[in-house]
């Protein structure tokens, strides 16, 4: 029984598995890239995103008259079940490769010729009936296929994370509105600051995700701009006339993406400035939410010895030798996270200026660090939401304590007694520990126990006005 067929390039002939719908060119990637050890096939919306590709390119050469209509029919329903997933395992490039993208073209060209190839009732290998480059490949290189893909494909993963981001922000603001009649100090410079309410907190925390979901919306836009056409530098080689609008169009209608052509397909080919801008909005989020979980550590220190003044869920214990000790490990996670994520804007950054010429080679890392970083901050996000947020709970007496307590409610005193007399009651209540209160009211007499409770309402303290 025949375990092999036998395929060439200009480099030479190999042995390919018979049962595989890869060839030549994929195999010797698998040979020459072991970088990450993560094949293409774990970011399937990508693999869907090259077969769109490969399918708007199809119809397009059929309808100029560079296809004949049954090979680019039998390529178009090869792409349909390939966009399915049906052939994701087929998918084993490297994530991150030499080559500009080459591999991955090509990985997507010889799997989507030989599905072809047997809708046909040919067998794998025969390319005289339907070839990877001349058919599949038909009026693209890499450099405008790879990058179309990729966008495509970024596009789509934006549209899950920023779900779970919106997710994330809503139970925040559900915790707000939870917390609205919890009293507690507000802190600057980790100190006593002036009081506040818990729920305008938690509401400050969802405000401050929310904002993040127009600036990927921003970034969809930018990605949305395409170089189809541009073939290998942007001057459109080997392509028909028409064909960059018409394949624009084709995509537009697969994809259900506003896509639009670029202007300047020369500069469109080699420009990675709309990843950059991508990766900085990523690690605007992740820089805020690790913010914000390093507030949820803070403010649940303790549980004796810290602030305490919410309890986040109890997941895992935390020690091999303190018992009894549990540790906000959703947060941490979540900082770990965002660590990575500031990272990979790093190497955005440095993959783009790398460019040389008509052409940035360094794409592939850009959209490994892209896709991870997505998949990432996807995950840490359902993850701090349902792990975290919303078991949430205030510990109301001891953070109202805390601010009854507090020296920096004396800032309230500023418009009654001015900003000196204020300070003075501060200076001594820090060094007697006796209360704001009995120094103000009890022993220097300086307002009376009436004005004190109009200007310490629940209300006044939240939400100050002005009191004389």
């Amino acid at each position: 029984m025949t375990t092999s067929r036998l395929e060439h390039d200009f480099l030479g002939e190999r042995e390919i598995p018979v049962d595989v719908y890869y060839g030549i060119q994929t195999l010797r990637a698998l040979e020459n890239f072991h970088i990450t050890g993560i094949p293409l096939k774990v970011e399937p919306l990508f693999v869907q995103a090259l077969a769109y590709v490969k399918k708007a390119a199809a119809l397009a050469n059929r309808d100029l008259g560079v296809l004949k209509p049954e090979i680019a029919q039998a390529i178009a329903q090869a792409c349909d079940r390939v966009a399915a997933g049906e052939f994701d395992d087929q998918f084993l490039t490297d994530m991150i490769q030499g080559g500009a993208g080459t591999s991955v073209n090509m990985n997507a060209n010889e799997v989507l010729a030989n599905v072809a190839l047997e809708i046909m009732g040919h067998q794998k290998g025969q390319y005289e009936f339907c070839h990877p480059n001349n058919h599949v490949n038909c009026s693209q290189s890499t450099n405008d296929a790879y990058p179309t893909a990729f966008r495509i494909a970024l596009s789509n993963k934006l549209v899950g994370y920023s779900q779970v981001l919106g997710e994330l922000a809503d139970s925040f603001a559900a915790k707000g509105e939870e917390f609205r009649n919890v009293l507690k100090m507000g802190r600057t410079q980790l100190q006593d600051a002036v009081p506040m309410s818990m729920g305008d907190e938690f509401r400050a925390f969802a405000t401050n995700l929310r904002e993040e979901l127009l600036r990927i919306e921003d970034s969809r836009r930018l990605i949305s701009e395409i170089n189809m056409g541009a073939t290998a530098i942007g001057t459109g080689v080997n392509a028909p006339p028409g064909y960059a609008d018409l394949v624009t169009r084709y995509l537009r209608d697969i994809t259900d993406l506003d896509l639009s052509l670029a202007g300047d397909l020369i500069e469109a080919t080699y420009d990675t400035g709309a990843y950059v801008q991508l990766s900085g909005v990523l690690k605007r989020t992740a820089v805020k939410l690790s913010k914000i979980c390093n507030d949820l550590r803070l403010l649940s220190s303790g549980p004796r010895c810290g602030i305490n003044e919410i309890n986040l869920p109890p997941l895992q214990p935390g020690s091999s030798i303190m018992p009894g000790k549990v540790n906000p490990v959703v947060p941490e996670v979540v900082n770990q996270t965002a660590f990575y994520v500031i990272g990979a804007d790093l190497t955005v950054t440095m993959a783009a200026e790398g460019g040389q010429l008509q052409l940035n080679v360094m794409e592939p890392v850009i959209s490994f660090a892209l896709f991870t970083s997505i998949s990432y901050m996807t995950n840490a996000c359902r993850t701090l939401r349902e792990k975290c947020v919303v078991g949430i709970t205030a510990n109301k007496e001891h953070a109202e304590s805390l601010v009854r307590n507090s020296i920096g409610i004396v800032t309230q005193l500023n418009p009654v007694l001015g900003y000196e007399t204020a300070a003075e009651i501060a200076k001594e209540a820090l060094k007697t520990g006796k209360s704001v209160h009995d120094i103000a009211v009890t022993e220097r007499q300086l307002l009376t126990q009436a004005k004190w409770d109009e200007i310490f309402t629940f209300e006044n303290l939240i939400r100050p006005s002005f009191v004389q």
